[in-house]
């Protein structure tokens, strides 16, 4: 066994099939199938179900993939323990990253690639539960993203940002109640048609949240996994959207409603698993402020 059939193994597991973990690694299905079939041959047992359709592990390859990805990594540390030591980095990180906040990465990486410009970077967009299970798995090297407190258990954290969410509708739209200055409470929002994100994804948690905080029930008439997609279906006044202000910043020609009381907020952090960052993930991190 070595380490270039973990590497395939773990791009089929993640990739969900041979074809596209032989396009991740660059190499054609016939290599990715024949090295898959020579590790089981010495392992003994099948570590995938093939169907016509899908690709899933067995028993034995749910156990053998965590143990593969760590593995990796340590091979990867050794790597980059000895480049340190010769005064130059390589390697790649992974980052996760939810829809909205991931535009606010091109500085930090940018100042990466000036640095060290062999590290590459995979950024890997997600729902945040999704992205916090693949914290845990190792899978994602550090995220970008809005976790509550129960969430960062586990994690180093360090706060980035804290920002209050905002009303968005098209500018035609004359909002009954409104104050003065545009402010809305949730409970006129709630009997406005409303455009809400799917469930899992931050935006929609903070959204819940408030509104259960402030017991106002609502009923989505529109749900969307794309910001783009919202924004589109606010513009032709088909509903209005809560979305931190700093999205809602993105698309001038909306209208923005503040909250009056109780506003639905959010915390971006960049979290990552517990222990020293490998040397690729530190470089980053020194970026992110």
């Amino acid at each position: 066994m070595d380490l270039r059939q973990m590497e395939v193994v773990v791009a089929v597991a993640e990739e969900g099939g041979f074809t596209a973990a032989a396009q991740r690694l660059h190499v054609v299905q016939s290599a990715v199938s024949s090295t898959v079939r020579a590790l089981e041959r010495e392992l003994g047992t099948a570590l995938f179900d093939r169907t016509t359709h899908r690709v899933s592990l067995t028993p034995a390859g749910e156990a053998f993939v965590p143990a593969a990805r760590a593995t990796l990594r340590a091979a990867e540390q050794a790597r980059s323990a000895v480049d340190v030591v010769q005064g130059r980095l390589r390697g790649r990180v992974t980052v996760g990253t939810m829809q909205g906040v991931w535009a606010d990465l091109h500085l930090p990486l940018a100042a990466l690639r000036a640095e060290h410009p062999e590290v590459s970077v995979r950024l890997r967009q997600a729902a945040v539960t999704d992205i916090r299970q693949a914290l845990r798995e190792g899978t994602v090297d550090l995220a970008v993203v809005a976790l509550d407190r129960q969430q960062q258990r586990g994690l180093v954290t360090r706060l980035l940002s804290h920002e209050e969410m905002v009303l968005v509708s098209a500018p035609e739209r004359a909002l009954a109640g409104s104050g003065a200055e545009g402010t809305v409470t949730l409970a006129e929002a709630a009997r406005l048609p409303l455009v809400d994100f799917t469930p899992g994804w931050a935006i929609r948690l903070s959204v819940d949240r408030a509104f259960r905080a402030a017991a106002v029930e609502r009923e989505p008439t529109f749900e969307v996994n794309d910001i783009v997609a919202a924004s589109e279906l606010v513009r032709n006044d088909l509903g209005v959207c809560v979305m931190p202000g700093s999205i809602a910043t993105r698309f001038p020609d909306l209208r923005t409603h503040r909250f009056d009381r109780h506003a639905p907020s959010w915390k971006v952090m960049v979290v990552r698993p517990r222990g020293e960052a490998p040397p690729a993930v530190a470089a980053l991190l020194r970026h992110m402020t």
